[in-house]
């Protein structure tokens, strides 16, 4: 079982359904505008091939350098509010269109994890294996949002938005709003075999580690594994910790010599900089 924590999380804009649009603002606004107040089920197919048409013009305007900024935030918020609309109305039909079907994989959020794909589900990514995922946080709360999870890797890949669900797979795993307490997604039939494939990618090394045994009524932690160090992935592919940390403490006596930062800002560096390369490879709170 893999056990991450949720670090931020991200979602569409909307346009607020007390905001009007005034007469200066741009045709293609009034445009998307008119489209979210009139959609309806008998012209939903349409109305959603204008709003991906009036969207596109605008992204080419923009780049074009006709549009300003502020026109272009007006349609992306305009133009997902009404993909959510059609997306509600699409979802009662019984036999709705296939094309407004995959409206449901552009809307849920993104919650971004203290992971790394793939060190720790390579096959999540390379076979499209889909392991069972669930909160493990506030599971006396019935979730209130979807999202598709993202790790923190710089890969566009390192992300999962296939799950398990009652209707073979889903898009999007139900979770709940983030509020100040932490928030965990723990990841089951997972094991050594994920790590072995994971090796040292992205060079984020293993996970910590911890033993658990099960009993009739009660668990005991039997041992707890650190995870590895920045130094000890950076030694792995030929690179000297120690060394490191000579070249910088040489820099900083010579940077304070030379009054280019003071004796506090040359201690606080250096005192970051082991901090960085002795912790652990993935993100830790203070």
């Amino acid at each position: 079982m893999l056990v991450f924590e949720v670090l931020e999380t991200t979602t569409l804009p909307a346009f607020d359904e007390e905001e009007e649009i005034s007469p200066d603002d741009h045709e293609l606004v009034h445009d998307l505008y008119k489209l979210w107040e009139n959609t309806n089920q008998p012209g939903l197919i349409e109305t959603w091939h204008d709003a991906l048409q009036t969207r596109e013009e605008a992204l080419d305007l923009f780049s074009l350098g006709l549009l300003d900024l502020r026109t272009r935030a007006q349609v992306e918020r305009l133009f997902w509010s009404v993909a959510r609309e059609v997306h509600a109305i699409a979802s009662e039909i019984k036999h709705a269109p296939e094309e407004l079907k995959k409206i449901s994989k552009m809307l849920p959020d993104k919650y971004f994890c203290n992971f790394s794909l793939f060190q720790s589900l390579p096959d999540s990514w390379a076979i499209d294996q889909i392991f069972p995922i669930m909160p493990l946080s506030r599971l006396d709360e019935k979730p209130d949002r979807t999202a598709t999870l993202q790790d923190i890797t710089c890969d566009s890949d390192g992300k999962i938005d296939n799950f398990v669900s009652t209707r073979n797979f889903s898009y999007h795993l139900p979770v709940h709003t983030l509020n100040k307490d932490p928030y965990y997604i723990g990841v089951f039939l997972v094991g050594a075999y994920q790590e072995i494939l994971g090796d040292l990618h992205n060079l984020f090394g293993d996970t910590n580690a911890v033993h658990v045994s099960v009993y009739k009524d009660h668990y005991e932690i039997e041992q707890v594994i650190d995870g590895e160090t920045v130094a000890e992935v950076l030694d792995y592919v030929q690179f000297n910790p120690k060394k490191m940390v000579r070249t910088v403490e040489t820099w900083v006596t010579t940077s304070m010599k030379a009054g280019i930062i003071t004796p506090e800002e040359g201690r606080e560096f250096l005192s970051n900089y082991r901090s960085g390369l002795y912790g652990y490879t993935y993100l830790e709170k203070d």
